[in-house]
């Protein structure tokens, strides 16, 4: 019903950039927030920026002033800017979108994965 199809991981130095997108499709007709989180091998998934409807943004701690998370509804895309990459950013990034479908039903859709590899 929906899909969330993310692009832009890769190897990259450390002190590179990346930029992630995010595209959503199918029946939608609204996304509430979009987030990006990650997961690093042997570890839990964590939330690392999040926006909303209203282009509010949130952040973990361990990537304010690197990682700038925007979005585009006419695209329904969300985009994540990732500067000043460090060894430790290294995991699966995922997407996530809280959507209301053109059926009037709510839901929580994820992205497969793209992999960031942060090389030392």
């Amino acid at each position: 019903q929906v899909q969330l199809v993310e692009s832009g991981g890769g190897l990259v130095q450390a002190g590179g950039s990346l930029r992630l997108s995010c595209a959503a499709s199918g029946r939608i007709l609204s996304i509430y927030r979009m987030r990006w989180y990650r997961q690093a091998p042997g570890k839990q998934r964590d939330l690392v920026a999040g926006i909303t409807s209203g282009d509010s943004t949130n952040y973990a701690d361990a990537v304010k002033g690197r990682f700038t998370i925007s979005r585009d509804n006419a695209k329904n895309t969300v985009y994540l800017q990732m500067n000043s990459l460090k060894p430790e950013d290294t995991a699966v990034y995922y997407c996530f979108a809280a959507v209301r479908t053109a059926t009037w039903t709510t839901g929580d859709y994820w992205g497969q994965g793209t992999q960031v590899t942060v090389s030392s």
